[in-house]
């Protein structure tokens, strides 16, 4: 698994956490977690993929 991809699964797992802690808990900037999904899903989306062009 490539850097990016792996970056982008573990940011998004992380931020799924957050705002489940969030969801439970209310805490300030819990929002900040949807950014970090959104952030975490698009590295993985420009993860490499073997240098395969599609």
């Amino acid at each position: 698994m490539h850097r990016t991809r792996a970056a982008g699964l573990w940011l998004s797992a992380l931020a799924i956490a957050g705002y489940a802690i969030g969801v439970v808990a209310p805490y300030p900037g819990r929002s900040t977690t949807i950014v970090g999904l959104m952030v975490g899903v698009t590295l993985y989306a420009i993860g490499d993929h073997g240098g395969e062009s599609t």
